[in-house]
C-alpha cells in the first residue's frame, strides 16, 4: 500500500526567500524505499508569478522541470534547489507598465529603472514557488518506471526573490517543530508590516547623500496591501521646511497590480532622489535644497511602518571636480547608489586596426600625387574610457555598502537630471554600463586609519568607435 511522502525539512516559508542559497529539502518514505526496486524521489517544481497550482502529472502555468534523487544511506531524499531557482530571478534595470517618467507613461517596459517617478512594480526580482514530491519505481509487472500513486505531498507556497546570503551570516536550524525548519535568519526586517523598525531593502546607512540632480530609488518588500504610501518631507539647508508631500501607492502610479498575488506587487521602487523629485513634484525646488535633505518614511495609513531614511543633498562642489554617480545590485537584488564628488582621473586608451595605404591616384587615368595619402594608417580606432575615483571621508557605516559594490554583479554609471520631455527618447544617455576593475577592497576603521576614504576604479563597458576608413 501507498505511504504519502513526509516532507522531513524546509526552508522558512513566512518570509521572502533570498535564492542565493541552500534551498534544502528532505523527503522520506520508508514504505517505499524498503518495499520497492529502482525507487527515486521526485520532486515536481512550480515558480510563477502568482500562486502556482499543482498538479498529478505535472503540467500547467509555471511548471519548470522534475528533478529526481536515489535515497541515501539514511533513506530519505535530499534537494537542493539553489542551483534551478537562480535562474527564474534577476535584478530589475526596467520599470514595469504604468511607472512614469516625468509624468508621462512611455512604453512599456522601456523606463529605466532609476529615473522613474514615484513608484515601479518589479518585474524580475520576486517570484512564488511550491513543491510536490512523490516516489517513482520500477514496476516489475510491466518493465516500467512509474510513479506510485499516493505517494504525493504538496509544499507550501513559498516567496523567493533576487538576494544571496554570505557565509558568514547566520543560518539557523529549528528543531523544535516537524518538519524542520532552516533559512536564514533576518529576512523578516525588511517586509514592511507594522512596526517602525523594519527596512527597505538595502544595507546602506539609513543616511546618504546625494547631488541635487541625483537619480535613485529605494526598494520595499510588501507581505500584503500594508503600504499605501510614502511620505516625503523637504528640510532647507538651515533647518526650515521646505515642504512636503505624499507619494500614494495606487495603480496610476506603477505601484499596484490587477491580480491579488501577483509577484509584480510584492516588491515595489520608489523614485525619490533629487532627479527623480524634479521629474514630478511641484513641492521639491532644487534650487532651495542644496545643502538641505530628504526624508522618506513609509506609511499605512497614519502608521509608520519603516525607518525613515535620510537622504542629504549636497553643497556644491567649489574645487570643480566632476561627480561620478554609480548605481549596483545590493546583497539583497535591489540597487544602491553613491556619488563620487571628490578627484577623479578619465583615461582613455585606444586600439586601432591599421593598414598601409598606396600614395598618389593608382586606379584613375592619371597618376596624381596627394601628400595626404600614403603610409601605415588607422582602419578604425576602438577607445576604451577608465575612470579612477575618489570618496570623500565617509564613516564607518558605509563599509557594507562599498563591499557589495565591489561583489555586485551589475554596475552602472547614471547621469544626472536634464531639463525637456524627451518624449522619444529611449534615455539611453542616463546609464551606461561599467565594470569594477579594482581587484580588491579592504576594509578600513576609525580605529585603525582615523579618517576613512576609499578609491575605485571603472571601466565602461561599451568601446567607443569611430569611423572605418
Amino acid at each position: 500500500m501507498a505511504q504519502t511522502t513526509d516532507i522531513r525539512q524546509i526552508p522558512v516559508s513566512s518570509t521572502p526567500i533570498p535564492v542565493g542559497q541552500e534551498l534544502m529539502y528532505v523527503v522520506e518514505n520508508d514504505t517505499a524505499v524498503a518495499n520497492e526496486t529502482r525507487v527515486k524521489y521526485c520532486a515536481d517544481v512550480y515558480i510563477h508569478t502568482t500562486t502556482p497550482t499543482l498538479t498529478t502529472p505535472a503540467s500547467g502555468s509555471g511548471f519548470i522541470g522534475t528533478f529526481k534523487t536515489t535515497p541515501n544511506a539514511a533513506g530519505v531524499g535530499m534537494f537542493d534547489f539553489r542551483n534551478v531557482v537562480e535562474n527564474y530571478v534577476n535584478s530589475d534595470s526596467i520599470a514595469s507598465i504604468n511607472a512614469e517618467y516625468k509624468g508621462t507613461i512611455r512604453p512599456a517596459y522601456t523606463t529605466p529603472i532609476h529615473l522613474i517617478d514615484k513608484f515601479s512594480r518589479n518585474y524580475n526580482s520576486f517570484r512564488y514557488m511550491a513543491i510536490q514530491f512523490y516516489v517513482e519505481y520500477l514496476n516489475k509487472s510491466n518493465d516500467q518506471v512509474e510513479a506510485i500513486a499516493g505517494t504525493e505531498v504538496n509544499t507550501t507556497v513559498f516567496s523567493i526573490f533576487n538576494g544571496y546570503v554570505s557565509y558568514i551570516d547566520d543560518i539557523y536550524v529549528d528543531t523544535s517543530s516537524f518538519p524542520r525548519i532552516q533559512s536564514y535568519a533576518d529576512t523578516q526586517r525588511f517586509v514592511l508590516n507594522s512596526t517602525a523598525s523594519d527596512q527597505f531593502l538595502t544595507n546602506a546607512p539609513v543616511e546618504q547623500y546625494a547631488n541635487v540632480d541625483d537619480y535613485g530609488t529605494v526598494a520595499m518588500l510588501l507581505s500584503s496591501g500594508n503600504l499605501t504610501r510614502v511620505k516625503l518631507n523637504y528640510i532647507k539647508a538651515d533647518g526650515s521646511s521646505g515642504g512636503g508631500e505624499y507619494a500614494n501607492r495606487t495603480y496610476a502610479n506603477g505601484a499596484f497590480e490587477t491580480y491579488s498575488d501577483y509577484s509584480e506587487k510584492r516588491l515595489i521602487y520608489l523614485g525619490c532622489f533629487p532627479g527623480n523629485l524634479q521629474n514630478f513634484s511641484s513641492q521639491f525646488v532644487a534650487a532651495n535644497m542644496l545643502g538641505g535633505k530628504i526624508e522618506v518614511t513609509p506609511y499605512d495609513g497614519s502608521t509608520q511602518i519603516g525607518k525613515t531614511y535620510t537622504i542629504n543633498i549636497n553643497c556644491p562642489n567649489n574645487k570643480g571636480y566632476e561627480s561620478i554617480r554609480l548605481a549596483w545590485v545590493n546583497k539583497w537584488g535591489a540597487w544602491d547608489y553613491y556619488t563620487f564628488t571628490k578627484k577623479s582621473i578619465r583615461t582613455i586608451s585606444a586600439k586601432g586596426t591599421t593598414y598601409t595605404q598606396l600614395e598618389g591616384t593608382w586606379h584613375s587615368n592619371y597618376y596624381k600625387v596627394q601628400s595626404y595619402r600614403g603610409g601605415k594608417k588607422s582602419f578604425r580606432v576602438n577607445a576604451t574610457e577608465k575612470i579612477t575615483m575618489n570618496t570623500g571621508f565617509v564613516t564607518e557605516n558605509d563599509n557594507v555598502m562599498f563591499e557589495e559594490l565591489i561583489n555586485s554583479p551589475e554596475v552602472y554609471l547614471l547621469k544626472g537630471y536634464q531639463s525637456g520631455a524627451e518624449t522619444n527618447s529611449a534615455l539611453n544617455r542616463y546609464v551606461q554600463p561599467v565594470r569594477i576593475t579594482s581587484s580588491s577592497f579592504t576594509t578600513k576603521t576609525i580605529a585603525n586609519d582615523k579618517l576613512i576614504q576609499y578609491t575605485f576604479e571603472i571601466e565602461k563597458s561599451k568601446m567607443e568607435r569611430t569611423q572605418s576608413i
